[in-house]
């Protein structure tokens, strides 16, 4: 397979080694200077680079009728527009807030329990973020998608940075430390307890190859999809 790297920082360096290392070969490297030459020749793009840059690779990409997968997060407020451009040009789109496998179960667990705590109203919800210091958004992509299972199962409307949340809000805590690839808490406290579960990443190795997979996955198809498609996880909860 042959596949475009937008975004040749580190994550794009560790995702090139994985590919490398399955047996596919990279025909663009594409960083903030240099041109989008050799995406014609692309079986698939993999897209992570930055906020600024995602709208512009992924559209790149679809008017090109190149498969595109996305891990990019922090410029969400565009992505209807790419799910409509996508579905104009009949191609190929995958975002995921994080394609690691363990997250993808988590997202699912984070779910079941929103749907059961949601009838005990004495406990609330709070998350915590924390990610490396060159990480650009906060909260995370990978923590919205969480509170946004949250707040689809609970009685909570929305999420705020802020600590003094409404009572309708879950505060998440986004932290920025050196040299963390990834760490998400979800706690549910009462006066008498906290119930709280939790994912680390130990490096990005688990991102890329997720990403990887994706990609693989998605070469052939049309349409717009998510990691839920790619794993085959269902909603069964």
């Amino acid at each position: 397979m042959k596949i475009a790297l937008l975004g040749y920082g580190k994550m794009g360096k560790v995702i090139e080694k994985i590919a490398l290392e399955r047996g596919h070969e990279i025909v663009l490297r594409k960083s903030s200077d240099t041109t989008y030459s050799g995406l014609e020749n692309a079986d698939v793009a993999i897209d992570f680079s930055v906020p600024t840059s995602a709208v512009a690779n992924i559209s790149e990409c679809l008017n090109s009728g190149i498969p595109v997968v996305s891990g990019t997060t922090g410029w969400l407020e565009e992505y209807s527009k790419m799910v409509a451009l996508c579905e104009n040009k009949n191609g190929s789109f995958i975002y995921g807030s994080n394609f690691s496998l363990g997250v993808n179960l988590f997202f699912e667990l984070n779910t079941y329990l929103a749907k059961m705590m949601s009838k005990f109203k004495n406990y609330s919800a709070t998350m915590e973020e924390i990610h490396h210091t060159q990480k650009l958004d906060a909260p995370s992509g990978t923590a919205i998608t969480l509170a946004k299972g949250i707040i689809e199962n609970s009685d909570y409307t929305n999420w705020t940075l802020d600590k003094n949340a409404k009572d309708n809000e879950i505060y998440i805590d986004a932290q920025r430390i050196e040299n963390v690839p990834g760490t998400h808490s979800i706690f549910y406290t009462s006066e008498v307890d906290t119930i709280e579960i939790k994912h680390t990443a130990h490096s990005r190795d688990g991102f890329a190859l997720g990403s990887i997979i994706a990609a693989e996955w998605l070469v052939g198809k049309k349409g717009v999809f998510t990691m839920k498609d790619v794993l085959g996880i269902e909603n069964r909860i």
